[in-house]
């Protein structure tokens, strides 16, 4: 079958199959992290050579670590895709494409190994042109997406690790534009982007993931701790990072108006809590992957709450 799925992908579709292995359209949505990072220390948009450069490295980076989970995942990934089947990924922004071309023979483990490692050298040029310090951020960001991925079958606590490798890309677009940051506007962007992670993006995807990592005695909190207490944490995480979001306008060294406020909590709503609110109600899967697609698009949704807020 994963031969004649291969036959199928040719010139540009089988481009596409490389994209899917970065889940490109999550990464091009995860690009705005770091702008949004950037524009809340500055509160200006950089310089043309600045915003050029940071763009290919975020690019670079977001498909490097993206591609490496699935390196990284390939053989757990495989045993779940003939024990359990790869799931239907229409509604999965993560799967646009394709969802694990890697598990499904699509694309063959050395060239999932060279694309990684193609981009991330990218990336890793890219950020210590920035700054050394962002260059050290991303190596260690990778390391513990690997640590992540490893810890699948070892302890829940591999939720944190998400969390941590997810504000990497913020944290060092501040390290981009200014080598000395304060320590008390990191810890707030770090706990901000951390809890979003970790209640609209992480657990939520492993609650779309039920039913294949149960098989598979995967370690994750749905599978662990039950459809009540993951709604708790992510309803908490949530209810966190909206707080957290308001809270920066105070740290911020950034001039922001007064319509910051208003904007961060109308989509920390409508993006975040909302859904959040009825996948606590009904506990279904299909709004654990609703919350997940929503709260994707919060970074880019911020991002132009925070240009419109800008006065300089």
């Amino acid at each position: 079958m994963a031969v004649t799925s291969v036959l199928n992908y040719t010139g540009f579709s089988r481009i596409k199959l490389f994209l899917a292995l970065s889940r490109t359209p999550h990464g091009l949505l995860d690009m705005a992290t770091p702008a949004v990072a950037a524009l809340l220390w500055l509160g200006v948009v950089p310089s043309f050579p600045i915003i050029a450069l940071g763009f290919l490295t975020a690019f670079a980076g977001y498909t490097a670590v993206y591609a490496l989970n699935d390196v990284v995942d390939y053989r757990v990934d495989k045993e779940k895709a003939l024990e359990c089947s790869i799931p239907d990924s229409e509604h999965d922004l993560d799967a646009v494409c394709a969802r694990h071309p890697l598990a499904q023979g699509l694309l063959s483990l050395k060239e999932g190994i060279l694309w990684t490692l193609g981009w991330g050298l990218v990336a890793l040029a890219g950020a210590y042109a920035l700054n050394p310090t962002c260059a050290l951020i991303f190596v260690a960001g990778c390391l513990a997406e690997a640590v992540y991925c490893l810890m699948l079958k070892v302890s829940y606590l591999r939720t944190l690790v998400s969390g941590a490798v997810k504000t990497a890309g913020g944290m060092a677009a501040v390290y981009a534009v200014v080598p000395d940051p304060s320590a008390w506007f990191l810890a707030s962007l770090f706990l901000w982007l951390f809890f979003w992670e970790i209640g609209g993006q992480n657990v939520p995807n492993d609650w779309a993931d039920l039913n294949e990592d149960r098989d598979l005695r995967a370690e994750t909190i749905p599978v662990l701790f039950g459809a009540e207490r993951s709604a708790a944490i992510i309803a908490g995480s949530l209810g966190l990072s909206v707080a957290l979001s308001l809270f920066l306008f105070w740290v911020t060294p950034a001039n922001l108006g007064g319509f910051y406020p208003w904007g961060a909590l109308a989509s920390g709503i409508v993006l975040l809590l909302m859904p959040a609110y009825q996948l606590y109600r009904t506990r279904e899967l299909r709004h654990a992957s609703a919350l997940f697609n929503r709260a994707s698009y919060y970074p880019l949704t911020m991002l132009i709450v925070i240009l419109l807020s800008s006065r300089a």
